[in-house]
């Protein structure tokens, strides 16, 4: 099934670079710059991402955050996700990057050079094999709404370098979408699109503000939304595409393996799902895995739907969704999937 998936044109969706990093990258940067890795020290490679619970998830992406401490790390970073996503068959991509995390882990990191670094290495991809990556800039929860104004200000001076757009993502259940009202306004009247993670640590109440009072052009797992039908109607009245990252949920916690998935609701409510794989490297995943994943449970047709939907409801320009659209009508390998349950 890979194989036949591998060549099912993708667009990504949901996807943080950080959470991107090969083992075997995050723990040369780390001993490069010195991170006290404490826990992780004495493991392998193959070892170093494994957590049992998401405070522990929550350690490594701290840790993370400390390896990538210079602008040309994240050269390396972007140019290793490139080329693994043109392997998985990804032609367009919209990836969530982090200059708030950045700069509180590294007060004296040059963002603007960072940027820089990743988006010569997503060019040169480009260059190679046709692939195209936008970025969004993530505003954390965490560090309140003067923050994300600065952090705005980062996505305001780089569109030159492909942002396109800002994320909200952090402590859902303690810091409300509500509180970013004033951001994203901002961040539409200078022509950049918003989304925004809600439903994975709140209710369906947190998918409903996302959406009526920050404006979210999309929402990140969404995953509480399937147990309010007035929130699924929502979603399904204004067409606002849910990016579902199923291997995420469970190792989350939000989604306990062998039962139902969010996503079968939300795909028989008229929700648009598109498929993902959120942190990838850190989550032992890939897109093409996510992909697998789901054909499992929906089948050859709900996996073209998903993947149709993720080009509809991305912010490339109508050529390209154009072009993208053709390419998957062309397929020719979905009829050899079928659905498990």
């Amino acid at each position: 099934m890979a194989d036949t998936l591998r060549n099912l044109p993708k667009v990504q969706l949901h996807v943080h670079l950080e959470g991107t990093i090969t083992p075997e990258l995050f723990l040369s940067l780390a001993r490069r710059h010195g991170v006290d890795l404490g826990r992780l020290k004495n493991r392998s490679a193959d070892e170093v991402y494994h957590f049992t619970n998401f405070q522990e998830f929550l350690y490594l992406f701290r840790d993370v955050c400390q390896a990538l401490a210079a602008p040309e790390d994240y050269g390396v970073l972007a140019a290793g996700y490139a080329r693994a996503a043109t392997e998985e068959g990804v032609h367009y991509a919209e990836v969530f990057v982090s200059p708030s995390v950045w700069t509180y882990f590294h007060r004296a990191i040059d963002v603007r050079a960072a940027m820089e670094s990743i988006r010569e290495a997503l060019d040169a991809e480009q260059r190679r094999s046709g692939l195209v990556v936008k970025l969004i800039v993530d505003l954390t929860r965490n560090f309140g709404p003067a923050r994300a104004h600065k952090t705005l200000a980062y996505a305001r001076q780089m569109q030159d370098l492909g942002v396109i757009g800002i994320g909200l993502g952090g402590d859902e259940a303690n810091v409300p979408a509500r509180e970013f009202k004033g951001v994203f306004e901002e961040a539409r009247e200078h022509g950049l699109h918003t989304v925004a993670h809600a439903g994975e640590a709140e209710a369906a109440w947190s998918v409903r503000d996302a959406v009526e009072i920050i404006g979210a052009e999309r929402i990140g797992h969404g995953f509480t939304a399937s147990h309010d039908p007035a929130v699924l109607e929502l979603l399904a009245e204004r067409q606002i595409c849910v990016e579902v990252c199923p291997t995420s949920n469970e190792l989350t916690g939000i989604w306990t393996k062998g039962s139902p998935h969010a996503l079968l609701a939300f795909d028989r409510a008229g929700v648009p799902v598109a498929i993902d794989a959120d942190d990838p490297a850190l989550f032992g995943t890939t897109l093409l895995g996510e992909y697998e994943r789901v054909a499992a449970m929906v089948g050859s047709e709900g996996v073209r739907r998903f993947a149709r939907n993720a080009v509809a409801h991305s912010f490339a320009d109508a050529q390209t969704k154009a072009s993208l659209l053709e390419r998957i009508d062309a397929y020719a390998g979905e009829d050899r999937l079928t659905a498990n349950g």
